[in-house]
């Protein structure tokens, strides 16, 4: 249970500091259920960690119907990763786009690698990843990406071509280290 909470507790300050203090500066997304969150940032200044939490309701049902424990962890792993990224959102740093992009990338994937290793998540899409993970072979971290590049694609339009490939990297990255994470290094 300590361990849990742990996770829970880490993996949100790391997805806090990963977004706000890498991601925002550059107008770069981090993809899936946050990454749509950051667009609602970007595009109409709402309050990133909210909306994530907003949006991941529907998922965060389907849980309570599917695994039980995993909802336990989705839900609170939810509210405390949208309070943290609200939280830390003062907390920016002026780093080049490329070094915030890798930043930005591991913090994130290492904290939703960290929750969900302990059956915790911020009920985003990592929670989809999470079940079709357990239903298939498919790896949780390629999945988490391919859902990820989806999402940075959405902001193509508004946030141009030098978001898209920096948030690019910063998914691939975030789901790679997320899978290590999650399944450790094989």
């Amino acid at each position: 249970m300590f361990a849990r909470v742990a996770a829970l507790i880490i993996g949100s300050i790391l997805l806090g500091i990963g977004i706000n203090g890498f991601l925002v500066p550059h107008q770069l997304l981090e993809g899936g259920i946050i990454g749509l969150a950051l667009l609602l940032h970007y595009y109409f200044d709402f309050q990133a960690g909210l909306w994530s939490a907003l949006l991941s309701i529907p998922l965060i049902l389907y849980a309570w119907v599917k695994d039980r424990a995993q909802f336990h962890g989705s839900i609170y792993g939810m509210i405390v990763t949208a309070v943290f990224i609200d939280l830390l959102a003062p907390y920016q740093f002026a780093l080049p786009i490329w070094v915030s992009a890798i930043l930005g990338g591991a913090l994130c994937g290492i904290g939703v690698g960290l929750m969900l290793r302990y059956k915790t998540s911020t009920g985003g899409t990592d929670l989809i990843a999470y079940f079709i993970a357990k239903a298939t072979p498919l790896n949780i971290g390629l999945l988490i990406a391919i859902m990820d590049v989806f999402i940075v694609l959405l902001g193509f339009q508004t946030l141009g071509l030098q978001s898209v490939v920096f948030s690019s990297i910063t998914i691939l990255i975030a789901g790679y280290l997320a899978s290590i994470c999650y399944e450790g290094y094989r």
